[in-house]
Parts: structure tokens; sequence; C-alpha cells
């Protein structure tokens, strides 16, 4: 069902990611919340209800466990704030129930933030370990991101023609996005050789085609289009979100029609967003795309789960250089999460204020040559939960 553009971000803000350990979970917070505020022009008390997006409160620096990890470092009291989680998609999900309330009536400002504390842990206490020691008791040990993915491309590999070298040249382009973002992480340039002598993580995936976790904390202000003033806000627009959980976390490896070509969850929730948003031909009406590449063959996935190109054609983009900045359809020119690196409940809210800063114009030297309409994609589980938002500078 198609839906008028009747939600405006008007203020959005982004930390830093990285290695962050000079900022403590309520300093990232701060950070992010503010610059929104600024960027909107308004005061913390106009705020009427606020999302809090963190995915994993149960390691590191134990925050994010409640709406009050928002509210103690804003002094932001008496009005709704709620926690969402919801793996990678948690910080789209905190966009979906802050446009929902706007739209319900239930407040007329709203606050969404995301923010993850990764670094400050042992190596010990990794996400990993996290899995193995409260998930399913026979299904998660050994269990790895980097090794489900890797058996998506290997499978494609086999069945596209798709290359070793067509997976690496993802993190090339990414990490020569990221090396004109200073908000990465990662702001180096690398080669392809690089890539490919990079220590293997899971065969065929090394390290260059993984993305480091990190600190970070991104926000977004935004209010019913009617209530948009354009003396001082300069207004972006959603036009679509969809999201799907269309599997459960194991279930891809326990289902015998499953082709581990592509990821339901994906194309599910970017059918419903492109049905709202009114978009027939993806890769002639979208000017630019961030989506979750936490390992190189998913983005190569996603141009074909997204609708971009056909099914195997997913190489024939990356060797054109058709998502490099400049080319038909850019992909990832913040960095990506190659390059970002990846706090998993603030990735999803940063890529929305990327994509709006270039719908802005003011993106910089990464800008993206008139985009007026751009898509951001998380997927997480991995591969069981989708999100997928369109944005425009025109209502």
């Amino acid at each position: 069902m198609n839906k008028p553009s009747d939600i405006a971000i008007i203020g959005v803000g982004v930390t830093p990611f990285g290695e962050l350990f000079h900022q403590s979970y309520d300093d990232l917070v701060r950070d992010a919340a503010m610059q929104a505020i600024k960027d909107a022009d308004i005061t913390m008390d106009e705020i009427g209800a606020a999302w809090l997006s963190t995915a994993f409160p149960e390691i590191g620096v134990f925050k994010g466990r409640s709406g009050m990890d928002l509210c103690e470092p804003l002094s932001l009291f008496n009005i709704p704030v709620t926690r969402v989680s919801n793996y990678c998609a948690s910080g789209a999900d905190a966009i979906r129930n802050a446009m929902n309330a706007l739209r319900a009536g239930a407040c007329d400002v709203a606050l969404a933030l995301g923010v993850e504390k990764l670094r400050d842990r042992q190596p010990q206490d990794s996400i990993v370990k996290m899995m193995v020691e409260y998930g399913h008791p026979f299904l998660q040990k050994g269990f790895t991101a980097a090794g489900t993915f890797a058996v998506y491309a290997n499978r494609i590999m086999k069945e596209y023609g798709l290359t070793r070298e067509d997976i690496a040249r993802v993190s090339v382009k990414n990490h020569f996005h990221g090396s004109m973002n200073e908000k990465a992480f990662y702001r180096k340039p690398c080669s392809l050789d690089e890539v490919l002598k990079s220590p293997m993580v899971a065969n065929p995936l090394s390290v260059l085609d993984s993305c480091p976790t990190t600190d970070g904390a991104a926000c977004v202000i935004m209010v019913r289009a009617e209530d948009v003033d354009r003396k001082k806000h300069d207004p972006i627009f959603i036009k679509g979100l969809g999201l799907s959980i269309s599997t459960g976390w194991d279930l891809p490896f326990f289902d015998p029609n499953h082709d581990f070509l592509s990821f339901e969850a994906t194309q599910t929730a970017a059918k419903m967003a492109y049905e709202q948003a009114n978009i027939h031909n993806p890769i002639d009406e979208i000017d630019l795309i961030e989506l979750h590449d936490c390992f190189s063959i998913v983005e190569l996935l996603t141009y074909e789960d997204l609708g971009l190109c056909k099914k195997g054609e997913a190489k024939d983009l990356i060797r054109g250089k058709e998502t490099q900045l400049g080319g038909n359809i850019p992909v990832n020119v913040s960095g990506g999460l190659l390059s970002c690196g990846h706090p998993v409940g603030a990735t999803g809210i940063r890529m929305v204020v990327e994509v709006s800063n270039h719908l802005r114009n003011k993106a910089g030297e990464r800008q993206v040559n008139k985009a007026r309409t751009g898509l951001t994609h998380n997927i997480g589980g991995p591969g069981a939960i989708a999100s997928v938002i369109i944005l425009s500078n025109a209502n």
C-alpha cells in the first residue's frame, strides 16, 4: 500500500566510529543527540518521545538495557522512552517505532538514537562467546557470522561464476570511500592484492572482507511533515520503510529449499518499502544506497536482493564500477561497515544520517551528485532480519 511522505527527519547527528576508549556510552549518547538537536534547531524540552537502539547491553559496558540509559545522559525525563533491540536492524526499528508514534499522534517530536560500546571489553567477552553461552545449547556451538556468510560466498561463486577477486573488489571500493569520511574507523584505501593477502577468517572471506566491531552513536529527530518549519528545517522525508523477520536464527541451514544465494528477509523488506515509495525500477529511481556490508559478500548478495540487477549479475556491477562514487548507483559512499565499523545498535541510524546528508548536499568530497532519493538496508540474525528505508528530499 502506498503512503504519503508524512514523516520528516529534521535533525541528524553522528559520532566518529572506532575505538573510542576516551568516551563513555553516555558521552556518545550526548554527542549524537546534541548534534541532532542543534541541526533541528529545537530544544530538548520539545522531544515528546524517544527510542534507544542498543543491540547488546549484555556485553561490554552493560548499558542500554532500558530507556533509562537514554534519559540519564540527556536529562530527558517524564516522557516515554523505549529501548529497542532487533539485532542489526535495531536502529531502523527504532525509527519505525518513532514514525508510528508520530502517525498515531502520540507525540509531535520524536527522537531515535542508536548507540553501542563494543570495544570496552576483553577479547574473551566477545559477541561469539555471548552467543555460545546464552544461545541454543547445540546450534550455537562453533557459530560465527563469518562462517555463515562464507557458505553463501562459496555457493554464489559456484553457481554464478563470481570470483574471489570480485568479493575483494567490494572491500577495495568501500575502503576508498571510507578514506574520505572523517567519521569512519578505517580511513586508508587498500589494494586488491592487500585484500586477497590479508589473513583468512572463513574461506573465502579474509580480514579485509570483514567489518570491525566499534563504538559509536547516531541520532535522528523526526516530526510529521505538516509540522516542518521550512524557515529553519532542511527536511528529509521517509518515503518507505520495510522490516521483515523471514526465518529463525538457524533455519536456513536446516531448510532443504534454501539455496544460499539470497536473503528472503531483504527481498520482503525491500518489497514493502518499494510499494510504499512507489519505486518500480530501483537502479534508475534511487541515487545512492547504504547497505549492510558486514562482509564483502553480503553487499554483492544484496545488489540482487534489492533488485539492482538480475540473479548472477552482481559481479557485473562491481566489475564495471557501477556502485563506486561517480558510478550509476553509488553504494556505501560512507565506506560502509567495512570502513566505519559496526556498533550494532547505531549502524542503521548512521546510514540514515549519511543518506540524509547527501540528499541535503552536505556530504563534502564524497557527495553524490544531484542525489534526490536514497536507500538504507540492514540485515542481521544473520540473514533472519532485514530492514529497508527509502528517503527523499522531496515531499
